[in-house]
């Protein structure tokens, strides 16, 4: 318990129970539909860079940083000196859609940042101050701009939490929007990984555009997320979207771009279409580019502008305060090379986190792109779900040696004798396990640091540090997320959880 003792500081009784009346009066007030305030019973008071302060005095390193809004952290310097500017100007705070210097200072910081290809030929619409109001304003656009309603989505996405953008998103009930499948290596849709399973995953795609019996007909638009977040934090291979590109220009199919989390040098570049060079035709923003304070907007080709005046609109378009710190945090990081900074340290932090897949049979697998990273945590016990294809090499290490296939035969292969693919199957991941996520999440806590939550089945543990974030204390988040995952592998009992097979599982009550 030295750790937690080093981190949190001391805690006098009337702090502590300032704390627990604040959480009690919440937990009697407040909707069954809070989610963050569950797993972190926290209530913060200051906050500076990576840094919170809770009411009860304890502090903690910060790995949730709005689940990815607060790209400079908390309380950032430049950040406060232009909301400062703005309220000591004496400038109008709400404006609806009309001109202003702030607003015209945004719109040319954020042009400046744009793909190549798009800034030239751009128009940006400002849409209510959430992301998923944006997402239903690219909807629209797209909708009025090809005359077609349908939109193409994929498994694992995650759009937001307005009618749109859930249809679109990969929990969807009722659905309107047709799926698609999102490559990836861990828990590969095909049972290959690797870029085999993302050439499989663009043939079912384009299979599903040709075919005049796909039963989709041509959309009006496909929305997807260079890496994505709540689903897992999942990468999209390059190479897939790239060919995601192709597909949908020669179809004339506006690719939308959903960058609200991975946007602003979170994935070590500014925006994560640019690692494989793709400029869509849409890009919805939110999160990061309001510097911490609500706003959200979609930057688009002018040629999609088609829309009537009102087609898409609401009262608070206008935040002038927002505007301000956006632009002050994206010329931050342009200016400082966060987002190459970003791409650095989270290669670095991804090695050292894999360490934990040696150590620990709980721990499934580490991945991520920049400050986005995620540890998905496995039921080690779990039997071994279906494999996927074995390369010949793997099967021929998992035999101790011996040969793949006997001498002669001809191998059976995904993509032939060239591929290496053949037909025999090593096992696959171990089911996930939310009940172990979970209990690392609160051992996090108990050692000063917050982590987020996500994944299918919420069993990964997401790190999404501030940009700013410095080596001493990337070393500090990794120590104690170790610590607590060793913890919880030597007595997950200890820790309020025991391995719970599939069927007993059931949603927490409230």
């Amino acid at each position: 318990m030295a750790v937690t003792e080093s981190v949190t500081g001391g805690t006098s009784g009337g702090a502590r129970a300032a704390h627990e009346g604040i959480l009690r009066r919440q937990s009697a007030r407040e909707s069954r539909a809070r989610t963050y305030a569950r797993a972190l019973p926290i209530v913060p008071v200051r906050a500076r860079g990576l840094t919170i302060e809770g009411a009860d005095g304890r502090r903690y390193l910060d790995c949730l940083s709005g689940a990815g809004t607060l790209a400079l952290g908390h309380n950032h310097p430049v950040v406060l000196e232009a909301i400062r500017k703005v309220l000591d100007s004496g400038a109008p705070l709400s404006v609806l859609d009309l001109a202003t210097p702030v607003k015209d200072a945004f719109v040319t910081e954020l042009f400046r940042t744009l793909p190549p290809g798009l800034a030239d030929h751009a128009r940006v619409q400002f849409c209510g101050p959430a992301g998923t109001d944006a997402v239903e304003a690219a909807f629209t656009l797209v909708r009025a701009a090809t005359g077609r309603t349908g939109i193409l989505a994929f498994t694992g996405a995650y759009h937001g939490m307005t009618t749109g953008a859930l249809a679109a998103s990969g929990g969807a009930g009722d659905v309107r929007v047709a799926r698609l499948p999102y490559p990836q290596d861990y828990r590969c849709p095909f049972g290959v990984g690797g870029p085999r399973g993302a050439e499989l995953a663009a043939r079912w795609t384009e299979t599903v555009l040709d075919d005049p019996k796909s039963g989709v007909p041509l959309p009006a638009g496909m929305i997807l997320e260079p890496v994505q977040g709540e689903g897992g934090v999942i990468p999209a291979p390059d190479d897939w979207l790239r060919r995601m590109r192709r597909l949908t220009a020669d179809r004339s199919i506006p690719l939308i771009a959903d960058e609200i989390q991975t946007g602003v040098g979170r994935t070590g570049a500014f925006w994560a279409v640019e690692h494989s060079g793709v400029t869509p035709d849409v890009m919805v923003l939110s999160k990061a580019i309001g510097g911490s304070l609500p706003l959200a907007v979609v930057v688009y080709r002018d040629d999609l502008d088609v829309w009537e005046p009102g087609a898409h609109a609401g009262t608070f378009r206008g935040n002038q305060l927002a505007m301000a710190a956006g632009t002050a945090t994206l010329a931050h990081v342009r200016e400082n090379a966060l987002a190459e900074r970003a791409g650095l340290l989270g290669t670095r932090m991804l090695s050292q986190l894999r360490r934990l897949q040696d150590d620990f049979t709980c721990v499934g697998d580490v991945r991520g792109r920049g400050l986005m990273i995620g540890v998905e945590l496995v039921d080690p016990e779990g039997e071994k779900l279906t494999g996927a294809a074995a390369r010949a090499s793997e099967v021929k290490e998992a035999t101790g040696g011996a040969e793949a296939q006997a001498a002669g035969d001809e191998p059976r292969a995904w993509g032939g004798a060239a591929s290496g693919w053949v037909g025999e199957a090593l096992p696959g991941p171990r089911p996930a396990s939310p009940e172990l996520a979970a209990a690392v999440q609160r051992a996090c806590l108990e050692r000063g640091l917050i982590v987020e939550l996500g994944g299918r089945h919420a069993g990964v543990v997401r790190l999404l540090p501030p940009l700013t974030i410095t080596d001493e204390q990337a070393a500090a988040v990794l120590d104690r997320l170790a610590d607590a995952v060793a913890a919880v592998a030597r007595d997950p009992a200890a820790h309020g959880t025991r391995l719970r097979r599939p069927e007993e599982r059931k949603e927490p009550a409230d």
